[in-house]
């Protein structure tokens, strides 16, 4: 295993510091348990595809290939085109 020396906030440090006195266990090992856990959450958040992956395809008026021909398809309902006035 590596060492590496960071420098703390003394609030962080002695909220470490208790933490490792209340489950008796090493600064070193209090510190390697939030950063395990912070990589952990991040991963489990839902990638942008997950979280709205139950409403793709739910607007029935679309057709089902709009991202392939998106131009063809404003360009059938008029937008872009000129308005009258």
């Amino acid at each position: 295993m590596k060492t590496l020396t960071v420098r703390l906030p003394e609030a962080l440090v002695a909220q470490i510091e208790a933490e490792s006195r209340r489950r008796k266990l090493s600064k070193s090992d209090v510190v390697r348990e939030r950063l395990t856990a912070a990589e952990r959450s991040r991963r489990r958040q839902p990638a942008s595809l997950d979280a709205i992956a139950d409403v793709v395809g739910s607007i029935d008026w679309l057709p089902r290939d709009l991202s392939t021909k998106t131009k063809k398809y404003l360009k059938s309902t008029g937008y872009g085109g000129k308005r009258t006035r």
